[in-house]
């Protein structure tokens, strides 16, 4: 998962000040976490245990057919496809249970698997019993993804929370309150003058966890639709995990005017928890893919991801550079496939920008999507030195575009409002409004939507690997794709 930087309060300052009080502050909050982890890690009590994803062949027996879609769809997943003329494809039907049988009968248990990438995840005692999973005829190949740690941190640990926000926090005179930079900083609050608020679109928000989310009041009045873990094995609550995915929830929906109104308040949203905060292993490309799913199978119209990869705990699963092709990643394939699927992935670009890897990681990396750095929040604009950079591989803008992130303002897990730092919060600023630029302009797509996102960005005539097309104007791109619905297609 991409590291955040955290709760740092400043004015203006110069970039090279800027670039050493960050550097300060990560430097002592690894060593901080470092320090605690070692006091708080115990002995894993699961292991020895292997996860392995298993490729298979085809299809064969999955029990359903193209022909009805919503006996693994939901109404509104196919009604979201026929709206931008995408059909329900072979990607779509569920794994075969014939093959998931076959496969159980060799005494492993199956712990996961992915329709669009015809997968599923097993969880072994024995790695010898991988030699007779691969000899089945309906299996293609095998992945090692997860091996148990000896000691791991524990997790799922309550925290006090405010039942009210601190008065001082209010701001006279202004409805968006203290997060009112951020948003203007895009043109959001045009929108949301006309009612474009994000009502009627659905946003999953794939994360962490959300601490105290079911227990802050300030969320009360979010419409959250329902909550999945897909981490195995799953925590007893993903309200007591960590609070990135919290923050990450506020700078959306969020509705407090004159504290904090967030940038799609009015949309709904399913809480999807992908990343396992004790190991950093491949196998969380395998969750993610797993919520990604699920997002689709309920009908969302956009995913906001604040995750990403490069490095894990076993070298033999980390990337290099030259993978960042958008095709190589697991997770990245999956990524790219949420445009074909009638839906927009808004991902975080991640926050290597400073370190010695510097560019983008995994799924940022993928087609057809939007990816998000972060710039200062200050008039200059200019970029945070911890953003990561571009290009991909194969020579693609990243990231598509960049908005307030250093810092941002966000609502904690202990349901204070505070500034962070990272493009994992400039990632939901730009998510929620995409939604309410969709919602004004529901008959266009997913490709279109990102499109017009980039076309009226500030730095689209001339991109690079920085900005990428610079900062969103969210207003403008209302107007230009208002006025290209409404003009007569030209007769050719």
């Amino acid at each position: 998962m991409e590291l955040s930087f955290f709760s740092i309060i400043f004015a203006a300052m110069n970039q090279r000040l800027l670039t050493v009080i960050i550097l300060m502050l990560l430097v002592s909050g690894l060593w901080a976490a470092n320090q605690q982890e070692g006091i708080r890690k115990v002995r894993y009590k699961n292991g020895p245990a292997w996860i392995y994803r298993v490729s298979l062949t085809d299809k064969d027996g999955s029990g359903y057919s193209l022909e009805h879609p919503t006996r693994f769809l939901s109404r509104r997943s196919v009604e979201r496809r026929k709206r931008q003329g995408l059909k329900v494809d072979s990607t779509d039907l569920p794994v075969s249970h014939r093959y998931m049988q076959l496969i159980e009968r060799r005494d492993v248990s199956i712990i996961g698997q992915s329709r669009w990438q015809n997968t599923v995840l097993i969880r072994v005692k024995d790695t010898t019993v991988i030699q007779t999973i691969n000899s089945l005829p309906c299996v293609k190949s095998s992945q090692l993804v997860w091996i148990a740690p000896d000691s791991v941190s524990p997790t799922a640990l309550k925290a006090k929370h405010h039942e009210h926000f601190e008065e001082r926090d209010s701001v006279t005179g202004e409805r968006y309150g203290t997060a009112a930079a951020q948003i203007k900083a895009v043109k959001g609050e045009r929108l949301h003058d006309i009612g474009m608020r994000g009502e009627g679109m659905m946003i999953a928000v794939i994360d962490g966890g959300f601490k105290n989310v079911n227990a802050i009041p300030a969320f009360h009045r979010v419409d959250i639709r329902g909550t999945r873990d897909f981490v195995y094995p799953q925590s007893p609550s993903i309200y007591a995990e960590t609070d990135h995915g919290t923050k990450v929830l506020s700078a959306m929906a969020l509705n407090e005017p004159y504290y904090y109104i967030g940038t799609a308040p009015k949309a709904s949203y399913w809480l999807l928890r992908s990343e396992d905060q004790q190991t950093e292993q491949a196998v969380e490309e395998d969750y993610w893919t797993m919520a990604a799913e699920f997002a689709d199978s309920v009908g969302c119209d956009l995913i906001n991801s604040s995750l990403g990869y490069h490095e894990y705990d076993h070298h033999f699963m980390s990337y290099q550079q030259w993978q960042l092709d958008g095709r190589t990643a697991f997770i990245s394939r999956s990524a790219s496939m949420l445009a074909a699927k009638g839906i927009i992935l808004v991902n975080s670009a991640g926050n290597l920008g400073m370190g010695t890897w510097k560019k983008i990681g995994v799924p940022a990396d993928a087609d057809h999507i939007m990816t998000v750095g972060a710039m200062m929040d200050d008039p200059s604009h200019k970029i945070a030195p911890f953003s990561s950079v571009g290009p991909t591989q194969d020579q693609r803008v990243k990231p598509d575009v960049v908005a307030t992130g250093a810092p941002a303002r966000l609502v904690n897990g202990r349901g204070v409002i505070m500034d962070d730092m990272g493009t994992s919060f400039s990632t939901p600023i730009v998510c929620g409004l995409m939604a309410c630029l969709w919602q004004a302009m529901p008959g266009k797509t997913a490709e279109e939507i990102m499109e017009l996102v980039r076309q009226t960005s500030n730095n689209y005539a001339h991109p690079d690997n920085i900005y990428g097309y610079g900062v969103p104007n969210f207003w403008r791109a209302y107007q230009i794709g208002m006025y290209n619905s409404q003009s007569p297609t030209p007769s050719r």
